[in-house]
């Protein structure tokens, strides 16, 4: 049930970001955004945490445009809750760069992971969040997983950082591909030899588990739009060189849940130091999403 705070309209992204100096790799891939609305086609989700402004697809594909973005993939929120028509529009309008992750139950049927994957849908996601009212049980999710693989769907999992150490743990016993968002939302300002970044660390050591490396504007939680998100930036890198074929790259437009509105412009710039070579850059941003999500030829 939603409640008058919830429904508050929340203005999440810049109608008009910084044209960025970097210049991306032919067929560079977002892999991580979402789509909200329009509502009066695409309802939220009765009990949804928040209600962010509108950011539909034409939006989307416009940020793209201008970023030099080629390739996406959409990730349903939970904003739309486990109804992912939203998303399964964006991709039917995408033209084939555009696939998608879905938001289900554990105990979804056969039936609709075929249809998802059938639809565009890459991976299902799982929250382990308290914020925005995660509560799966892992072992449940790790259950489904050879369901998954049937479908020929990975998992995708978003997770509170100290849960990298269990709930990290259990991802590993999974029949598929896992893909872990936001760098485990790890506090940047703990710098690399905490305990929970090395514990992600530990993780991509077993090479079905990849990270996306979006979230440098999150995971610096002291930061704002304009500081270089330097902290952030550091752990990206970090991960891009020591495992250049497990991790992807995201803006997470349109920014949901944030302390502040990043400049997607200046998110695409921080590249250059994320990923600082041309063959980097290339995994980051092209050679690995092609592998992880199989866009069409």
């Amino acid at each position: 049930m939603t409640t008058a705070s919830s429904e508050t309209v929340v203005q999440t992204y810049l109608d008009v970001p910084s044209q960025p100096k970097l210049v991306l790799p032919a067929n560079s891939c977002d892999s991580h955004v979402h789509v909200f609305g329009p509502r009066s086609r695409f309802p939220y989700a009765a009990a949804r945490k928040n209600t962010p402004a509108e950011a539909p697809k034409e939006k989307l594909f416009a940020l793209h445009k201008k970023l030099g973005i080629a390739r996406c993939v959409i990730v349903q929120s939970i904003t739309h809750g486990t109804d992912n028509s939203v998303v399964e529009d964006a991709i039917e309008a995408g033209g084939g760069h555009y696939l998608g992750v879905a938001l289900t139950e554990v105990d979804v049927s056969d039936a609709e992971l075929k249809r998802l994957a059938s639809r565009g849908f890459r991976a299902v996601r799982f929250h382990f969040m308290k914020h925005i009212g995660g509560g799966h049980d892992v072992n449940d999710v790790i259950k489904l997983t050879p369901r998954l693989a049937e479908a020929g769907m990975h998992l995708q999992v978003h997770f509170e950082s100290s849960l990298v150490h269990t709930v990290g743990q259990e991802l590993l016993k999974s029949a598929v591909p896992v893909v872990i968002d936001h760098m485990g939302r790890v506090d940047a300002t703990l710098g690399e030899s905490h305990e929970d970044f090395q514990a992600l660390m530990k993780l991509l050591d077993h090479s079905h588990v990849h990270v996306k490396v979006s979230g440098i504007d999150r995971i610096e939680a002291t930061a704002r739009a304009g500081s270089g998100y330097p902290m952030g930036k550091k752990l990206a890198g970090c991960l891009v060189e020591n495992f250049p074929e497990q991790c992807v790259w995201g803006l997470d437009w349109p920014h949901p849940n944030h302390t502040h509105i990043p400049d997607d412009g200046e998110l695409v710039d921080a590249l250059s130091q994320i990923a600082p070579s041309k063959e980097l850059l290339e995994k980051l941003l092209v050679i690995n999403p092609q592998a992880l999500y199989k866009f069409p030829a």
